[in-house]
């Protein structure tokens, strides 16, 4: 039978250190990893034009093109490279090219809204959440959408007031209900040094499982016992959460 993949997703804020978190696993973890961002997953708006694609709120979830997401990590988990797209923030814009991605032993899938679709959380073994305080994360926005995405102060600031902090209480902290692991202060070093750990160990054993071919194990495991296994992460879950 053909390996499994461990399938991981990251979500949390903007500027709550995801894609730091998510680095660290795909660069550190022994096995062969690959990171989805949600983001090259915006809808394509090449019929609008730059006017009206600024005006567009990418902090709520019909912003994503959710099927073609589901597509492509049904695909990799079944071994197959898919298409990915790519994304140009400067211009609010689906790029023309696209990146073959391979399958491998660990997929991230990293962003706001990585826990938000019910379909995609199903594809997932492991769900996190990284929490870090508002004003840190406005400060890592501002920052990052001025320097890294030629964007103006004024412009950056408007859009979090109206959308990104709105959008971020109705839809995106919510989704911290479905984390198996909570990150508190981003990526701090305890925590993430823990999730290498525990990700190295549960994709080097379904990997393990496989290779010897416990096909019955490896179903009532990983499969049929998904959901007694969601059941018992939420309540392991449940004392961060409570105690930030």
């Amino acid at each position: 039978m053909t390996i499994p993949s461990f399938a991981i997703g990251i979500a949390g804020g903007t500027g709550a250190g995801k894609t730091t978190v998510a680095r660290e696993i795909t660069d550190n973890v022994e096995e062969a990893a690959t990171l989805i961002p949600l983001d090259n997953y915006y809808k394509d708006l090449s019929h609008m034009d730059f006017e009206e694609r600024a005006t567009v709120n990418y902090d709520h979830p019909s912003a994503f093109e959710w099927d073609l997401l589901q597509e492509h990590l049904d695909a990799l988990l079944s071994g197959q490279a898919v298409e990915m797209p790519q994304y140009d923030f400067s211009e609010h814009l689906r790029k023309e090219e696209r990146v073959t991605v391979e399958p491998t032993d660990v997929i991230v899938l990293e962003g706001i809204l990585a826990l938000y679709d019910e379909d995609v959380n199903d594809m997932l073994d492991l769900h996190i959440y990284v929490e870090t305080d508002a004003d840190v994360r406005i400060l890592r926005r501002i920052e990052r959408d001025v320097v890294e995405r030629g964007r103006e102060l004024e412009g950056v600031m408007d859009q979090y007031l109206s959308t990104v902090k709105p959008m971020h209480e109705q839809f995106i902290e919510p989704t911290k209900k479905d984390a198996d692991i909570i990150i508190p202060e981003g990526a701090n070093a305890v925590a993430v040094n823990l999730l290498e750990e525990k990700v190295q160990a549960e994709s080097s054993e379904m990997a393990e499982w496989a290779v010897r071919g416990d096909e019955e194990r490896y179903e009532r495991e990983f499969t049929d016992g998904d959901a007694d296994d969601d059941n018992e992460a939420e309540t392991d879950a449940s004392a961060p959460e409570n105690s930030e």
